[in-house]
Order: C-alpha cells, then structure tokens, then sequence
C-alpha cells in the first residue's frame, strides 16, 4: 500500500526545470543585460531608448518570474495571484503616467 501512494504522490508531482534549463535562462538573462548596455552607448537608439530598455526589462523580469520563482512549474491559481495585481499595479502606473502627462501639456501649453 505504501508503495502504491508513493507512486501516485510521483505522478501528481509537477516537473521542475533541471540544472541545465537554470543555466540557459541565467545565459539568457546575461545576454539581455549586455544588449541593454550596449543600446545605452549607441547613439542611434536614443530616441527609443527608454521604450526599448522597458521592454527588454519586462522580458528579463518575465524570465526570472516563470522559472526562478518556479511560477511556470505551480498551479495556475498561484501565478494568476501573482500576475493579477502585478498587471492592475502597471495598469494604474501607466493610468497616472498618461494623466500627470496632459496635466503639465496643459498647464504648459505644449
């Protein structure tokens, strides 16, 4: 019998990454850190630099959610507890940004 629980108890087990999955998304996470640099120092990505880097930070940020704080491997309740509020908190964020935005356009009129 406990043979036959220990077996259940397997196959109900989520699968984690291994080492080798740890050590791509780390080289990964390294290769976006250096293209984030480099796109501070070129002088032709000023225009979108701060559009690019904010992108390139959820992505990194994305990485490091789904795999080192195992969200990718729990329940779906779990990351929906952990994305929900991160998604209404950017939602308000982006919200104030666009009003404090028309508000100095037009007390300044620009």
């Amino acid at each position: 019998m406990s043979a036959q629980g220990e077996s259940d108890k397997v196959t109900t087990e989520h699968a984690h990454a291994t080492t080798g999955t740890y050590l791509r998304i780390a080289a990964i996470l390294v290769m976006i850190t250096l293209i984030e640099v480099g796109v501070f120092y070129v002088p032709t990505f000023q225009g979108v630099l701060v559009p690019l880097l904010l992108v390139l930070s959820a992505v990194k940020f994305t990485l490091v959610a789904m795999f080192y704080m195992h969200l990718k491997f729990d329940n779906r309740f779990f990351t929906f507890l952990f994305g929900g509020p991160l998604l209404l908190a950017l939602v308000v964020v982006v919200s104030l940004l666009f009003i404090f935005y028309g508000a100095v356009r037009l007390r300044t009129g620009m």
